[in-house]
C-alpha cells in the first residue's frame, strides 16, 4: 500500500515542506527518488537496522521512497525517521490514522535512537504555516522548536517513542514555552563587562560612539594593548535585541547547526571572531546547498576580525558588498539564496609586522617601507567602509593596579539606547535606515549640517593632517553620532573636533 509522511528541507533560513511517499510493490529492491544526496540514500541501511532492533522488519519486496517535490535537492540524514515510519505504515506493521497531522524529522542510529538535526526552528515555523497539528523531532531540538506557538512540539528519543505516540499507546506531552518570558529572562546576559576594564578611557569612548551610531571600527595598536579584550565587550553596550531580531538570529544559528543542545532562543547579540585562515566561502557562506557564513552568524551582532592584515585579501574583498547592502546573495545553477548580514565590523591590527611602530616606549625594528607595505594589505575600499580608526596604546602599571570603579556596560548601554532613539525618530521616514552609519551621501548633506566655524575646522584638518576625501562623509557621520550622545540637535565644533581624531589611517604619511 501507499503511505505518506511529511518532513521539511531547509534552504537558506527558511524551510519547505517535503512529502515522503512510500510504496511497497512486488519485487526485491529498495529505490529512493526525488533528488536525494548520498546521506539521504544511505538512510536505507540505518532504517533497516533501526527497524530490526525495535522489533519490526524491513519488507522483502520492492520499496519505493519518493521525496516530493522531486525537483528540490534533499540533503542530510534528517529524513530517516519519516522514511522509517512511512515503511512501517506501507507494510501494514502499524496503523497510524493521524499520521497526516504531523511533520516528522530525525536521524536514526542503528539501534533506533534519534539524533538531533539542523534547522529545527524554521522547520517548526513551516509546520505551523502548513497547518500541521504537531511536529515530531529529536528531543534535543524540542526546546528550539517550542519557541513557535500554536503547534504541538513532540520531542522523542527513539523510533519506538515516536511510534508509540502516533499509535496512542504512550502519548508524549507537547512542549510549550512562553517565548517572551524566555527572551526577557536572558536578554543582556553577557560574560564580559566594561566594569572590569582599567584605563583605556579613550578606547571605551570610541566604542561607545561606534555602538551608538552603528559604525564600523578598526583598532591599531601593539600586541597586548587590550584590543581583543575591548572588542569582546562591544556587544554588551549595544541596544538589547528585539524579539524579532532574536528570532531571526536564532533561525540563522539553527540552520547552521551552531545552537547548543537543548538551546531555545538567542537573547544576546552574537559575537563572531573567525581565525585569519578562514576561506571566503566560510566567511560569506556557500556550499552545494548554501549555508550561512560568519557574516550571517554575526547578524544583529558583531563580527571581529583580529589581525586584519593577516586575512587573505580575497577574503576581505568579498565583505565589501555585504557591508553596504546588509545582506549576501549566494547563487547556484538551481537555487539563489539570500542571507541577512546586518553586522557591526570591528577589526584590530598591529601597526607593523613587529608590532611596535608608534609605541611610546619600544622601538620599531621594521625596515623602511615595510610599515606602509603592511598597511597596504588592507585595501582602500574596505577602509572606506570603516568609520572610526582608533589608536590603542598600552595601559600603564599605575592604571592597571588602580583601585577605582569604572563604568559598567549597563551605564554605557543606557546612553547608547538614548542616542539610538534619537536616530529612530530622525529616520522614521526611511524604513531601510536604522542608524547614522547607514546614511548615504545625500542624507549626510541634509542631516549633518555644520556651521561656518565647523567648516573652517574641517577644511583646516583635511589640509593640515592630509586627510583623504573619503574621510569627509565619515567625519560628519561620526560627529552626528557624538552630537546624539550629547543630546544636541546641531553638530557643535567640539563634536566635529572629536570625530576628526578618529581618522588615523587617512592621514597622509601616517606610516612613513
Amino acid at each position: 500500500m501507499l503511505a505518506k509522511t511529511y518532513g521539511s528541507a531547509v534552504y537558506g533560513v527558511d524551510a519547505h515542506q517535503i512529502t515522503i511517499e512510500v510504496n511497497i510493490i512486488t519485487g526485491t529492491k529498495f529505490f529512493m527518488v526525488g533528488l536525494p544526496d548520498s546521506a539521504v540514500k544511505e538512510s536505507e541501511h540505518r532504517v533497516e537496522s533501526a527497524l530490526k532492533q525495535n522489533g519490526y522488519h524491513m519488507p522483502r519486496q520492492r520499496v519505493i521512497v519518493n521525496l516530493a517535490p522531486a525537483d528540490i535537492k534533499k540533503e542530510g540524514s534528517a529524513y530517516d525517521l519519516p522514511i522509517a515510519i512511512g515503511i512501517l505504515c506501507a507494510s501494514d506493521q502499524i496503523t497510524l490514522p493521524s499520521l497526516d497531522k504531523y511533520m516528522i524529522m530525525g536521524e536514526l542510529a542503528l539501534d533506533g535512537k534519534i539524533r538531533p538535526v539542523k534547522g529545527a526552528l524554521p522547520i517548526a515555523i513551516e509546520a505551523r504555516k502548513k497547518g500541521f497539528k504537531g511536529l515530531i523531532l529529536p528531543k534535543e531540538n524540542a526546546s528550539e522548536a517550542a519557541i513557535v506557538d500554536k503547534i504541538d512540539v513532540i520531542g522523542v528519543e527513539s523510533l519506538k517513542e515516536a511510534v508509540n505516540h502516533l499509535t496512542g499507546k504512550k502519548p508524549i506531552e507537547p512542549l510549550h514555552y512562553d517565548t517572551r518570558d524566555i527572551f526577557q529572562s536572558h536578554v543582556n546576559e553577557y560574560d564580559a563587562d566594561f566594569a572590569n576594564v582599567q584605563g583605556q578611557e579613550n578606547i571605551k569612548r570610541s566604542l561607545e560612539i561606534a555602538a551608538a551610531g552603528g559604525h564600523n571600527v578598526i583598532m591599531i595598536g601593539p600586541p597586548g594593548a587590550g584590543k581583543t579584550m575591548l572588542a569582546k565587550r562591544l556587544p554588551s553596550i549595544l541596544p538589547p535585541l528585539t524579539l524579532q531580531e532574536s528570532l531571526e538570529t536564532t533561525k540563522i544559528h539553527s540552520v547552521s547547526g551552531h545552537l547548543s543542545e537543548n538551546a531555545s532562543l538567542i537573547a544576546t547579540r552574537p559575537f563572531r571572531s573567525p581565525h585569519h585562515t578562514i576561506s571566503d566561502v566560510a566567511l560569506v557562506g556557500g556550499g552545494g546547498i548554501p549555508q550561512p557564513g560568519e557574516i550571517s552568524l554575526a547578524n544583529n551582532g558583531v563580527l571581529f576580525l583580529d589581525e586584519l592584515p593577516e586575512f587573505k585579501r580575497t577574503v576581505l574583498e568579498v565583505m565589501r558588498q555585504p557591508l553596504e547592502e546588509r545582506k549576501v546573495t549566494i547563487s547556484r545553477a538551481r537555487i539563489s539564496i539570500e542571507f541577512p548580514a546586518n553586522f557591526m565590523l570591528i577589526a584590530s591590527m598591529n601597526p607593523c609586522p613587529c608590532g611596535y611602530y608608534n609605541h611610546p616606549e619600544k622601538d620599531c625594528v621594521c625596515a623602511p617601507g615595510v610599515v606602509q607595505k603592511y598597511l597596504n594589505k588592507v585595501s582602500g575600499p574596505l577602509l572606506d567602509r570603516i568609520d572610526l580608526h582608533v589608536e590603542v596604546t598600552p595601559v600603564s602599571f599605575d592604571q592597571l593596579s588602580a583601585d577605582r570603579k569604572t563604568e559598567s556596560s549597563d551605564e554605557i548601554r543606557n546612553r547608547v539606547i538614548k542616542a539610538r532613539l534619537i536616530q529612530a525618530e530622525r529616520f522614521k521616514d526611511h524604513p531601510d535606515i536604522f542608524n547614522n552609519a547607514m546614511m548615504n551621501s545625500q542624507m549626510v548633506k541634509s542631516m549633518c549640517q555644520i556651521n561656518q566655524a565647523g567648516r573652517a575646522l574641517l577644511k583646516t584638518a583635511m589640509e593640515k593632517l592630509g586627510l583623504s576625501a573619503r574621510a569627509y562623509d565619515r567625519i560628519l557621520k561620526v560627529a552626528r553620532t557624538i552630537a546624539d550622545l550629547a543630546g544636541k540637535e546641531d553638530i557643535q565644533i567640539e563634536h566635529l573636533a572629536e570625530a576628526i581624531q578618529y581618522r588615523s589611517l587617512d592621514r597622509d604619511g601616517w606610516a612613513n
